[in-house]
């Protein structure tokens, strides 16, 4: 099984007034095809920072990510761009729905970017609505739509354009429990069904405990790697 994601001494510092200050610091590590992993730590951890860097939304200050074979730190914005339309998803915490289209349009989004045929898009995209259950619900505005239903809009737009890896920030973050527990086994059974490598980060230990592997992340570095489901349930317990 080939490595999907490579992570290599992977630094991000920001300007604090006079001073540099380091949020992720020298990290590496590399995550197989189709595989699942969580990111955790407290708050200040650098989780979200690092996602962001994974996925080609920040530049690291040095250091390098390779995702599906392509070295993205010496890529243009537009180039990096086109790498994620093609081969990332992602689901936010805030959803991120375009709040002047509807469910389905919100969905067809990342393919139209590809100039792909509008017929075509819109099958695909009113199939994934099925499959997360908003299939009679394609029409409505996201204002129109609840917390939930608008995160499993957000998730069907993840994966029309069937992305090789998915980026997950605090997917349950804004969700009531009983929610969030159904938008988890969405992810997981969508993620299972297109064979699509899972990388997310959250504060929930039962969450990430679904994950194959657990990152701890503490200051910027990694703290701990854990990859059995042994491991998984001591480092959760």
């Amino acid at each position: 099984m080939s490595n999907i994601l490579q992570v290599n001494n992977l630094t991000r510092q920001f300007k604090s007034g006079s001073k540099d200050l380091t949020v992720v610091d020298h990290i590496s590590f590399s995550i197989q095809e189709g595989t699942s992993c969580a990111i955790v730590g407290p708050s200040g951890s650098g989780k979200t920072t690092l996602l962001g860097l994974c996925a080609g939304l920040d530049r690291p200050t040095s250091g390098n990510v390779v995702l599906n074979g392509i070295d993205i730190a010496p890529l243009s914005e537009d180039e990096r761009a086109t790498v994620r339309n093609e081969h990332v998803g992602f689901v936010f915490q805030s959803f991120q729905l375009v709040p002047t289209l509807t469910a389905i349009e919100n969905v067809m989004v990342p393919l139209e970017l590809r100039g792909q045929a509008t017929k075509e898009v819109r099958k695909r995209a009113l199939s994934l609505l099925e499959e997360v259950g908003l299939g009679d619900r394609h029409h409505h505005y996201p204002t129109q739509l609840s917390g939930g239903e608008q995160q499993r809009v957000a998730i069907a737009r993840a994966f029309i354009n069937e992305p090789k890896i998915l980026f997950a920030d605090e997917p349950t973050g804004n969700l009531d429990t009983e929610t969030g527990t159904h938008i988890e086994s969405l992810i997981f059974n969508l993620n299972q069904q297109e064979g699509t490598t899972l990388v997310l980060v959250t504060h929930d230990l039962e969450l990430a405990s679904r994950c194959e592997r657990i990152i701890r992340l503490k200051n910027g570095k990694v703290d701990s790697d854990t990859k059995t489901s042994e491991e998984i349930k001591e480092t959760v317990a």
